[in-house]
């Protein structure tokens, strides 16, 4: 049983990783071919694409950093808004899926280990923080932390609010990026866009690497 929960553990994080990185080569290749589609849709189009990228993005088919960049690109910072609803919709749609998907493989994965364990139990501790600066890196992928958190028993409030103040940072900084794109292949080459960016960027990195050092510190002594 035990390296089945493994197993389990180990499977899910990779799909939820490599899908992400896999679906941006394909919408690379969309983007492309219907770049001049995408730039003549309207605002009001837009929202109701929302519905449906909400929904990709929760099942780690789009990552919600890629998202904002192309959002950014074609639309400029009208895009902060929708983007907003769709990474709120996402945590929502992953929290509501997860209490009816059997999780007890992941749980079984969490508390198998005791440093995991530990870790588990000080999530339960600092919900709210370990969320937020989880949320505002972008080196976690959205989905698979958006499920640890809901195998993890934590509040549905701390859950969507700490993801809503954490993507908001890393959310702005690649609408910016889209903006700043002079050309959709640049865009795709150079997806940080400026210098300014890359060092933002970096220092959004830093900064929730630290605030999880030391909320999460006591969990490894």
């Amino acid at each position: 049983m035990g390296k089945v929960t493994r197993y389990a553990g180990a499977g899910s994080f990779l799909v939820f990783t490599l899908l992400p990185l896999l679906s941006s080569s394909f919408l690379t290749y969309l983007l492309y071919a219907h770049q001049a589609s995408l730039g003549e849709l309207g605002v009001g189009q837009w929202i109701l694409f929302s519905f449906v990228l909400a929904v990709l993005c929760g099942i780690a088919v789009i990552p919600p950093t890629f998202l904002a960049i192309v959002m950014g690109y074609f639309l400029g910072w009208a895009a902060l808004p929708l983007l907003i609803m769709i990474n709120v919709l996402a945590i929502v749609l992953i929290y509501g899926l997860s209490r009816r998907l059997n999780l007890s493989r992941i749980e079984s994965w969490l508390r198998d280990n005791p440093k995991r364990s530990a870790v588990l139990s000080r999530i339960r501790q600092e919900e709210l923080k370990i969320i937020f600066f989880t949320k505002l890196s972008p080196l976690f992928p959205f989905a698979v932390t958006n499920l640890i958190f809901a195998a993890s028993g934590a509040a549905f409030r701390n859950i969507v609010l700490g993801g809503f103040l954490g993507m908001i940072p890393r959310t702005v900084l690649a609408v910016y990026a889209g903006t700043q794109a002079r050309g959709l292949q640049e865009l795709i080459e150079n997806p940080e866009g400026s210098s300014l960016s890359q060092w933002l960027i970096s220092g959004l990195v830093l900064a929730s690497l630290a605030g999880l050092f030391f909320v999460l510190k006591k969990a490894f002594r």
